[in-house]
C-alpha cells in the first residue's frame, strides 16, 4: 500500500497513520520443547513468571491434548509490564487448531503505541485500507487494549496500549478482574484502571490473590550493588530479525500500514537486508530474506532470524556469556556483525527449539537528522577479541531506560 495522501492528527501531531508506534512492549515464542524452554528462559535468561494459562480447558476433551506435552501458556516479564516474554505450547496449539503458517513460530510481535484511541483509530484505518485484522479488543491476562494484524509473511504484530503494571508486591491482576476483557473493539471512552481498582475494592476483591512468581535460584550474585540469581539483567527487548519472503512487500507493510522507519539497508552475500525503527534506536526491526537462512546456518523451522535482549551494560554483557556458557548454553556469533549495525558486541545463544536470542548493552541511537553512523566509525569485534572494558562512546547507556527495581 502507499502511504496515506492526507495526514492524520494524532494528539496534535500531524502522521500518515492514526497511531504512533512507541517501542516494542513484548514478543513471544510458540515451542515444541516446552520445560526446557521455560526453564532457558526463566531459569537462565531471568524472566519472572507473572500468569499462566491453560490452553487444555479450550479442548474439546481430554483426548484432543493427551500425550502432547504441557498445555500451558507462560507470561513472563523482566520489569513491571504484565509480559514481555510469552512462551505457548505448539504441540497443543496445533491440536487446538490454533496453528500458524510454516515457519511461524512468533506467536505475537507486540508494539505499544501511546493512547486508547490510537488503537481505535488504527482498528478504523486499518478497515478502511482494507487491511485484515485477526481480532481487536481486550485480553487477559495482560489487559491490555488492542488489535493484531498480519504481516505479508504471516508473522501475527498487536498494536497495543496499556498493559497491567506489576508492583512492588509482585502480584499479577486476580481471576475475577478477567471480566473488562472484550473480543470486540471496545467503545470509547473507556473507564480508567485506577476506577477498575476503585470497583474492584468495592466489591471486597482481594488484590493480593493474583499470581505471584517465588524465584527459584539463589541470589548468589553482586550484580552493581543488587543480590540476583544471575550476574546480568535484562532492560529491553529487542531487536526482532525476521527472514521474509519478499523484502519489498515486507517493507511496504512495516514503512507504510504501520509506521516504521528505514533506518539503513546493507547488501550481505548479494542481499538486501532492512533496518527499521519505530523510535530513536537504529533498528527495531530487521527484515532479512529467507534466502540467508541456510547461509547463516540457522534452523529452518523459524522465519524469526533472532530476537534481541539488552543487559543493563557491558560488563554484565560478558558476565552473561560466562554465566551461561557455565550452565551448558552455547554461545555463538551466529549472527555476524554487518547483519546488527548499530550494535557492536553481541553474543548469540539458542533456545531449546532453535531459536536465536541476540544478548547485547547497547544500541547506535538515531539524532534529529535521522542518519546513522558511517559505518568506517562502528567498532565491531568478535566475542574472542572483547576487551575487558570500553572507552565511552555515545551509545553507551542511551535510549530507553529501564524503570524499576532489578529484583
Amino acid at each position: 500500500m502507499s502511504p496515506s495522501p492526507e495526514k492524520i492528527n494524532v494528539g496534535g501531531i500531524l502522521l500518515d497513520q492514526p497511531f504512533k508506534i512507541r517501542r516494542l512492549g513484548h514478543f513471544g515464542f510458540n515451542l515444541v520443547n516446552m520445560d526446557e524452554g521455560v526453564r532457558f528462559y526463566i531459569d537462565w535468561l531471568g524472566f519472572r513468571l507473572s500468569d499462566v494459562m491453560d490452553y487444555s480447558k479450550r479442548a474439546k476433551s481430554p483426548d484432543q491434548v493427551a500425550g502432547l506435552g504441557d498445555p500451558n501458556g507462560y507470561f513472563t516479564r523482566y520489569g513491571t509490564d504484565h509480559h514481555a516474554m510469552v512462551l505457548f505450547p505448539k504441540r497443543v496449539r496445533d491440536a487446538l487448531g490454533r496453528s500458524e503458517k510454516p515457519g511461524i513460530t512468533v506467536n505475537q510481535i507486540t508494539w505499544q503505541v501511546g493512547s486508547m484511541s490510537e488503537v481505535g483509530n488504527a482498528i478504523r484505518w486499518f478497515t478502511e485500507k482494507g487491511i485484515k485484522l485477526q481480532r481487536s479488543g481486550r485480553d487477559m491476562p495482560g489487559s491490555n487494549w488492542h488489535t493484531y494484524l498480519f504481516d505479508p509473511d504471516g508473522h501475527q504484530n498487536e498494536l497495543y496500549y496499556g498493559i497491567e503494571q506489576i508492583g512492588w508486591n509482585g502480584h499479577s491482576k486476580p481471576r475475577v478482574m478477567y471480566d473488562r476483557g472484550f473480543d470486540h473493539p471496545p467503545a470509547l471512552p473507556q473507564i480508567s484502571e485506577q476506577q477498575e481498582v476503585q470497583d474492584a475494592l468495592a466489591k471486597n476483591v482481594d488484590l493480593l490473590s493474583g499470581y505471584r512468581a517465588v524465584e527459584k535460584l539463589p541470589a548468589i550474585f553482586d550484580v552493581d550493588g543488587i543480590s540476583l540469581p544471575r550476574p546480568f539483567k535484562i532492560v529491553r527487548l529487542g531487536p526482532v530479525y525476521l527472514f521474509v519472503e519478499n523484502p519489498e512487500t515486507a517493507e511496504s507493510f512495516y514503512r507504510d500500514a504501520l509506521g516504521f522507519t528505514l533506518t539503513e539497508e546493507i547488501v550481505f552475500k548479494g542481499n538486501r537486508c532492512l533496518f527499521l525503527r519505530c523510535n530513536t534506536e537504529h533498528h527495531s526491526l530487521a527484515l532479512l530474506p529467507l534466502a540467508l537462512r541456510d547461509v547463516l546456518g540457522l534452523s529452518s523451522h523459524s522465519k524469526c532470524a533472532a530476537f534481541g535482549l539488552q543487559v543493563a551494560n557491558y560488563r554484565q554483557l560478558r558476565d552473561a556469556v560466562k554465566f551461561l556458557r557455565d550452565h551448558d548454553v552455547k554461545v555463538t556469533e551466529v549472527i555476524p556483525p554487518d547483519l546488527h549495525p548499530g550494535i557492536d558486541y553481541a553474543a548469540h545463544v539458542f533456545d531449546p527449539d532453535g531459536h536465536c536470542i541476540q544478548l547485547y548493552h547497547a544500541m547506535e541511537q538515531i539524532g534529529w537528522d535521522g542518519k546513522p553512523r558511517p559505518k568506517e566509525l562502528r567498532r565491531p569485534r568478535l566475542l574472542s577479541q572483547w576487551p575487558e572494558v570500553l572507552e565511552a562512546d555515545s551509545n553507551a547507556y542511551l535510549g530507553e531506560p529501564f524503570l524499576g527495581p532489578w529484583g
